[in-house]
Protein backbone atom coordinates (compact mmCIF):
# COMPACT_ATOMS: atom_id res chain seq x y z
CA UNK A 1 0.00 0.00 0.00
CA UNK A 2 1.33 3.42 -0.99
CA UNK A 3 -0.50 6.29 0.65
CA UNK A 4 -0.21 10.02 0.10
CA UNK A 5 -0.89 12.87 2.48
CA UNK A 6 -1.23 16.57 1.71
CA UNK A 7 -2.33 19.51 3.83
CA UNK A 8 -4.61 22.03 2.11
CA UNK A 9 -4.86 25.50 3.62
CA UNK A 10 -4.96 27.37 0.33
CA UNK A 11 -4.34 26.50 -3.32
CA UNK A 12 -7.78 25.01 -3.83
CA UNK A 13 -7.40 25.63 -7.56
CA UNK A 14 -4.60 23.07 -7.60
CA UNK A 15 -6.55 20.17 -6.09
CA UNK A 16 -7.74 18.57 -9.33
CA UNK A 17 -4.32 18.97 -10.96
CA UNK A 18 -2.75 17.41 -7.87
CA UNK A 19 -5.08 14.40 -7.77
CA UNK A 20 -4.80 13.72 -11.49
CA UNK A 21 -1.02 13.69 -11.19
CA UNK A 22 -0.74 11.39 -8.18
CA UNK A 23 -3.61 8.94 -8.71
CA UNK A 24 -1.47 6.89 -11.10
CA UNK A 25 1.28 6.54 -8.49
CA UNK A 26 -0.49 5.92 -5.16
CA UNK A 27 -3.32 3.78 -3.83
CA UNK A 28 -4.86 6.41 -1.57
CA UNK A 29 -4.79 10.20 -1.25
CA UNK A 30 -5.44 11.69 2.20
CA UNK A 31 -6.19 15.39 2.64
CA UNK A 32 -5.92 17.33 5.87
CA UNK A 33 -8.05 20.47 5.56
CA UNK A 34 -6.39 23.38 7.37
CA UNK A 35 -9.06 26.01 8.02
CA UNK A 36 -7.89 29.51 8.92
CA UNK A 37 -9.03 33.12 8.56
CA UNK A 38 -8.01 33.25 4.91
CA UNK A 39 -10.22 30.28 3.94
CA UNK A 40 -13.15 29.90 6.38
CA UNK A 41 -15.23 27.82 3.92
CA UNK A 42 -12.38 25.58 2.86
CA UNK A 43 -13.82 22.27 4.09
CA UNK A 44 -16.88 22.45 1.85
CA UNK A 45 -14.86 23.56 -1.14
CA UNK A 46 -12.48 20.63 -0.76
CA UNK A 47 -15.41 18.23 -0.44
CA UNK A 48 -16.92 19.59 -3.65
CA UNK A 49 -13.67 19.24 -5.55
CA UNK A 50 -12.83 15.66 -4.51
CA UNK A 51 -16.28 14.02 -4.60
CA UNK A 52 -15.76 12.50 -8.05
CA UNK A 53 -12.56 10.68 -7.05
CA UNK A 54 -12.87 7.27 -5.38
CA UNK A 55 -9.42 7.04 -3.83
CA UNK A 56 -9.35 10.53 -2.28
CA UNK A 57 -10.63 11.32 1.21
CA UNK A 58 -10.50 14.01 3.85
CA UNK A 59 -8.46 12.52 6.70
CA UNK A 60 -9.19 15.33 9.16
CA UNK A 61 -10.15 18.99 9.46
CA UNK A 62 -8.34 21.35 11.80
CA UNK A 63 -8.77 25.03 12.61
CA UNK A 64 -5.68 27.02 13.50
CA UNK A 65 -3.73 30.23 12.92
CA UNK A 66 -2.78 31.03 9.35
CA UNK A 67 0.65 30.27 7.84
CA UNK A 68 1.94 28.11 10.70
CA UNK A 69 4.24 25.84 8.70
CA UNK A 70 5.48 24.02 11.81
CA UNK A 71 1.88 23.00 12.52
CA UNK A 72 1.60 21.71 8.95
CA UNK A 73 4.59 19.43 9.53
CA UNK A 74 3.05 18.14 12.76
CA UNK A 75 -0.08 17.26 10.79
CA UNK A 76 1.94 15.32 8.21
CA UNK A 77 3.62 13.33 10.93
CA UNK A 78 0.40 12.56 12.80
CA UNK A 79 -1.28 11.22 9.66
CA UNK A 80 1.68 9.03 8.71
CA UNK A 81 1.95 7.58 12.20
CA UNK A 82 -1.53 6.06 11.71
CA UNK A 83 0.12 3.52 9.35
CA UNK A 84 3.77 3.48 10.43
CA UNK A 85 4.84 0.52 8.30
CA UNK A 86 3.21 1.63 5.06
CA UNK A 87 4.89 3.72 2.40
CA UNK A 88 3.87 7.38 2.25
CA UNK A 89 4.29 10.22 -0.20
CA UNK A 90 4.35 13.61 1.53
CA UNK A 91 3.57 16.48 -0.84
CA UNK A 92 2.22 19.99 -0.44
CA UNK A 93 -0.70 20.80 -2.73
CA UNK A 94 1.59 22.83 -5.03
CA UNK A 95 4.21 20.08 -5.38
CA UNK A 96 4.16 17.48 -8.17
CA UNK A 97 6.81 14.83 -7.67
CA UNK A 98 8.49 12.94 -10.49
CA UNK A 99 10.20 9.60 -9.89
CA UNK A 100 13.02 7.81 -11.71
CA UNK A 101 11.62 5.85 -14.65
CA UNK A 102 8.20 7.35 -13.83
CA UNK A 103 7.60 4.35 -11.58
CA UNK A 104 6.99 4.85 -7.86
CA UNK A 105 6.01 1.23 -7.19
CA UNK A 106 9.33 -0.06 -8.54
CA UNK A 107 11.15 2.55 -6.48
CA UNK A 108 9.36 1.40 -3.32
CA UNK A 109 10.04 -2.26 -4.14
CA UNK A 110 13.76 -1.56 -4.51
CA UNK A 111 13.71 0.23 -1.19
CA UNK A 112 12.08 -2.77 0.47
CA UNK A 113 14.67 -5.10 -1.05
CA UNK A 114 17.52 -2.94 0.23
CA UNK A 115 16.03 -2.00 3.63
CA UNK A 116 15.78 1.69 2.77
CA UNK A 117 12.92 3.57 4.44
CA UNK A 118 13.34 7.08 2.99
CA UNK A 119 13.84 8.64 -0.44
CA UNK A 120 14.89 12.26 -0.64
CA UNK A 121 14.60 14.87 -3.35
CA UNK A 122 14.76 18.57 -4.13
CA UNK A 123 12.87 21.46 -5.64
CA UNK A 124 12.61 22.43 -9.28
CA UNK A 125 10.77 25.75 -9.42
CA UNK A 126 8.19 26.30 -12.18
CA UNK A 127 7.18 29.68 -13.60
CA UNK A 128 5.12 31.04 -16.51
CA UNK A 129 6.15 31.52 -20.14
CA UNK A 130 8.08 34.78 -19.73
CA UNK A 131 8.80 34.48 -16.04
CA UNK A 132 5.37 35.74 -15.02
CA UNK A 133 3.20 34.43 -12.19
CA UNK A 134 0.42 32.98 -14.35
CA UNK A 135 -3.22 32.49 -13.45
CA UNK A 136 -3.97 28.78 -13.19
CA UNK A 137 -6.44 27.34 -15.70
CA UNK A 138 -8.37 24.23 -14.72
CA UNK A 139 -8.45 22.68 -18.20
CA UNK A 140 -4.77 23.02 -19.17
CA UNK A 141 -1.88 20.91 -17.86
CA UNK A 142 0.24 22.66 -15.24
CA UNK A 143 3.31 21.50 -17.13
CA UNK A 144 2.20 23.58 -20.12
CA UNK A 145 1.03 26.56 -18.08
CA UNK A 146 4.38 26.77 -16.26
CA UNK A 147 6.90 25.58 -18.87
CA UNK A 148 10.01 27.16 -17.34
CA UNK A 149 11.80 24.81 -14.95
CA UNK A 150 14.63 26.18 -12.83
CA UNK A 151 16.04 26.89 -9.41
CA UNK A 152 15.31 30.42 -8.25
CA UNK A 153 13.81 30.33 -4.77
CA UNK A 154 16.98 29.40 -2.91
CA UNK A 155 19.18 32.01 -4.64
CA UNK A 156 16.53 34.70 -4.07
CA UNK A 157 15.55 34.02 -0.47
CA UNK A 158 17.70 31.28 1.02
CA UNK A 159 14.74 28.88 1.29
CA UNK A 160 15.90 25.32 1.86
CA UNK A 161 15.54 23.26 -1.37
CA UNK A 162 15.89 19.82 0.29
CA UNK A 163 12.74 17.68 0.52
CA UNK A 164 11.88 14.32 2.04
CA UNK A 165 9.43 12.78 -0.37
CA UNK A 166 8.76 9.04 -0.01
CA UNK A 167 9.08 7.28 3.33
CA UNK A 168 7.76 4.72 5.77
CA UNK A 169 5.10 6.17 8.04
CA UNK A 170 7.19 5.97 11.20
CA UNK A 171 9.81 8.40 9.84
CA UNK A 172 9.55 11.78 11.58
CA UNK A 173 9.91 14.76 9.26
CA UNK A 174 11.13 18.19 10.32
CA UNK A 175 9.57 21.63 9.66
CA UNK A 176 9.15 22.42 6.00
CA UNK A 177 9.47 18.71 5.13
CA UNK A 178 13.11 19.40 4.35
CA UNK A 179 14.75 16.76 6.56
CA UNK A 180 13.89 13.78 8.72
CA UNK A 181 14.72 12.33 12.10
CA UNK A 182 15.93 8.75 12.23
CA UNK A 183 16.76 7.31 15.65
CA UNK A 184 16.66 10.87 17.02
CA UNK A 185 19.31 12.00 14.53
CA UNK A 186 18.34 14.75 12.10
CA UNK A 187 19.44 14.01 8.55
CA UNK A 188 21.72 16.89 7.70
CA UNK A 189 24.39 17.42 5.09
CA UNK A 190 26.65 14.59 4.00
CA UNK A 191 26.87 12.47 7.14
CA UNK A 192 23.15 12.43 7.85
CA UNK A 193 22.14 11.85 4.25
CA UNK A 194 24.45 8.84 4.09
CA UNK A 195 22.35 7.06 6.72
CA UNK A 196 21.85 3.39 5.73
CA UNK A 197 18.05 3.77 5.81
CA UNK A 198 18.11 6.48 3.11
CA UNK A 199 18.14 5.41 -0.54
CA UNK A 200 21.36 6.60 -2.26
CA UNK A 201 20.54 9.89 -3.97
CA UNK A 202 22.75 9.19 -7.01
CA UNK A 203 20.18 6.72 -8.32
CA UNK A 204 17.10 7.34 -6.20
CA UNK A 205 16.23 11.02 -6.00
CA UNK A 206 12.83 12.65 -6.48
CA UNK A 207 12.20 15.83 -8.45
CA UNK A 208 9.73 18.09 -6.65
CA UNK A 209 8.29 20.43 -9.25
CA UNK A 210 7.04 23.46 -7.37
CA UNK A 211 3.93 25.15 -8.78
CA UNK A 212 3.71 27.64 -5.92
CA UNK A 213 4.35 30.56 -8.24
CA UNK A 214 0.92 31.33 -9.73
CA UNK A 215 -0.94 34.65 -9.89
CA UNK A 216 -1.97 34.43 -6.23
CA UNK A 217 1.58 33.94 -4.97
CA UNK A 218 2.76 37.56 -4.86
CA UNK A 219 0.03 38.63 -2.46
CA UNK A 220 0.53 35.51 -0.34
CA UNK A 221 4.30 36.04 -0.14
CA UNK A 222 3.66 39.55 1.16
CA UNK A 223 1.05 38.30 3.64
CA UNK A 224 3.42 35.69 5.07
CA UNK A 225 6.21 38.28 5.28
CA UNK A 226 3.87 40.60 7.19
CA UNK A 227 3.13 37.93 9.82
CA UNK A 228 6.68 38.57 11.10
CA UNK A 229 6.80 35.27 12.99
CA UNK A 230 9.41 32.55 12.99
CA UNK A 231 6.79 29.81 12.58
CA UNK A 232 5.81 31.34 9.22
CA UNK A 233 9.42 31.74 8.01
CA UNK A 234 8.50 35.40 7.49
CA UNK A 235 12.07 36.59 7.06
CA UNK A 236 12.57 34.25 4.12
CA UNK A 237 9.34 35.42 2.49
CA UNK A 238 10.30 39.05 3.06
CA UNK A 239 13.58 38.50 1.20
CA UNK A 240 11.67 36.89 -1.66
CA UNK A 241 9.25 39.80 -1.89
CA UNK A 242 12.04 42.39 -1.90
CA UNK A 243 13.86 40.51 -4.69
CA UNK A 244 10.68 40.27 -6.76
CA UNK A 245 10.12 44.02 -6.52
CA UNK A 246 13.51 44.54 -8.18
CA UNK A 247 12.38 42.63 -11.30
CA UNK A 248 8.85 44.03 -11.68
CA UNK A 249 7.33 40.99 -9.92
CA UNK A 250 8.68 38.54 -12.50
CA UNK A 251 11.41 35.92 -12.49
CA UNK A 252 14.39 36.56 -14.74
CA UNK A 253 14.45 33.32 -16.73
CA UNK A 254 17.74 34.33 -18.43
CA UNK A 255 19.73 34.51 -15.20
CA UNK A 256 22.32 31.74 -15.44
CA UNK A 257 22.26 30.99 -11.71
CA UNK A 258 18.58 30.00 -11.98
CA UNK A 259 19.39 27.06 -14.32
CA UNK A 260 16.23 27.45 -16.43
CA UNK A 261 15.12 25.04 -19.11
CA UNK A 262 11.82 25.37 -20.97
CA UNK A 263 9.69 22.22 -21.01
CA UNK A 264 6.29 21.91 -22.65
CA UNK A 265 5.58 18.21 -22.37
CA UNK A 266 3.52 16.31 -19.82
CA UNK A 267 6.20 16.24 -17.15
CA UNK A 268 8.86 13.53 -17.28
CA UNK A 269 11.80 12.91 -14.99
CA UNK A 270 14.37 12.92 -17.78
CA UNK A 271 13.18 16.22 -19.26
CA UNK A 272 15.18 18.42 -16.92
CA UNK A 273 18.69 17.82 -18.24
CA UNK A 274 20.52 19.53 -15.37
CA UNK A 275 18.97 17.40 -12.63
CA UNK A 276 22.15 15.48 -11.72
CA UNK A 277 23.98 18.78 -11.36
CA UNK A 278 21.15 20.37 -9.40
CA UNK A 279 20.62 17.53 -6.90
CA UNK A 280 24.35 17.59 -6.05
CA UNK A 281 24.07 21.32 -5.48
CA UNK A 282 20.99 20.88 -3.29
CA UNK A 283 22.65 18.20 -1.17
CA UNK A 284 25.59 20.51 -0.52
CA UNK A 285 23.33 23.31 0.83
Amino acid sequence: MIRLVTVVGHGQNLIEHFIQHYEKYVDEINIVVYVSDIAPNLEQEVKDRIQKYNNVKIFSVIIDRVFDWNKVTQLYNSVKYAYPNDWWVVADIDELQLYPNDDLKSLVNECDENNWDLVRGGFIDRIGVNGEFSEIKSNVSLWRQFPNAGFFRYPMSGACPNKVCVMKGYIEITPGQHYAKINDQTTWRWQGWNHPLIAPYEMYSVQVHHFKWDSTAIERIKEVADVKKEYSFSEEYSKMYEELKKTDLRININREEFMFEQKRNKGEFQEYKQWNKLIKKIIAI
